[in-house]
């Protein structure tokens, strides 16, 4: 019977040096069973001001706190790992770099909500968390959902975010059903997380709001650069790869 896992961390910072600090998890089961985990755990690394500026957590608050390897959360996670299980986060790949220096090597079958949710609904704009619980309306639902588990709903709080989560997950689920009706939804989840994202119009710089295979015939020359100088995450690579001819060399 697999489980999902939904998970959310906090850190040091975003640095290779950095490390968890927070994990929010809830576990469900196919009978609708769910493990909520809130924990705080302990590290040598520092705590950057910029980190405590995002989530609030300070020094004291770890001090004395298991480290994450002995959290109940990293165990139980430890203990569900295996391929008939789903491991689920909102930019997985970060989520997942945190746990790998803690030593997991990950079985699971995995789920980025982000990427879903740029593949499902790609008519928003933008597609972080926080922005898609006001979007799809999760709030409206969140607080019943929140005392159901006896959990504290704040933005930028491994619980919380993680609580956001599974309330879109559930919207991604019923948007995988409409569009892919013939598919498995959760294993159709895993493959759009797999699938890199075709991105129409920049966010960003000086050509926010423009369609990027336009500017690609305007000004190919900054975009060459961007690919080549910018630390770009895998979606926007994808893209400049397909405006630019696939067959350039980095």
């Amino acid at each position: 019977m697999p489980h999902y896992v939904l998970f959310d961390t906090e850190t040091t910072g975003n640095q290779e040096e950095d490390r968890v600090i927070q994990f929010g998890a809830m576990i469900v089961d196919q009978t609708g069973k769910i493990e909520a985990y809130d924990e705080f755990c302990s590290s040598d690394v520092k705590i950057k001001i910029e980190a405590m500026e995002v989530h609030n957590i300070t020094p004291d608050l770890i001090e004395g706190k298991p480290t994450a390897t002995q959290t109940t959360f990293y165990k139980r996670l430890e203990e569900l790992n295996s391929h008939e299980n789903f491991l689920i986060a909102h930019n997985i790949a970060f989520d997942m770099g945190m746990i790998e220096k803690e030593g997991f090597v990950n079985n699971y079958q995995i789920i980025d909500t982000l990427r879903c949710a740029k593949h499902l609904f790609s008519e928003l704009p933008y597609h972080r968390l926080q922005y898609l619980r006001y979007a799809l309306e999760l709030y409206k639902t969140e607080q019943a959902e929140a005392t159901r588990h006896n959990i504290t709903i704040k933005a930028h709080d491994a619980i919380g975010d993680v609580l956001v989560m599974k309330l879109f997950l559930t919207k991604l689920v019923a948007k995988c059903r409409e569009i892919y009706p013939d598919y498995n939804p959760m294993e159709k989840l895993v493959e759009l997380t797999k699938t890199p994202v075709y991105i129409k119009t920049f966010k960003f710089g000086k050509h926010k709001g423009k369609d990027i295979a336009d500017v690609a015939k305007e000004d190919s020359g900054y975009l060459n650069w961007m690919r080549t100088n910018m630390d770009l995450d895998e979606d926007l690579k994808y893209t400049l790869d397909k405006v630019l001819g696939s067959n350039q060399t980095y």
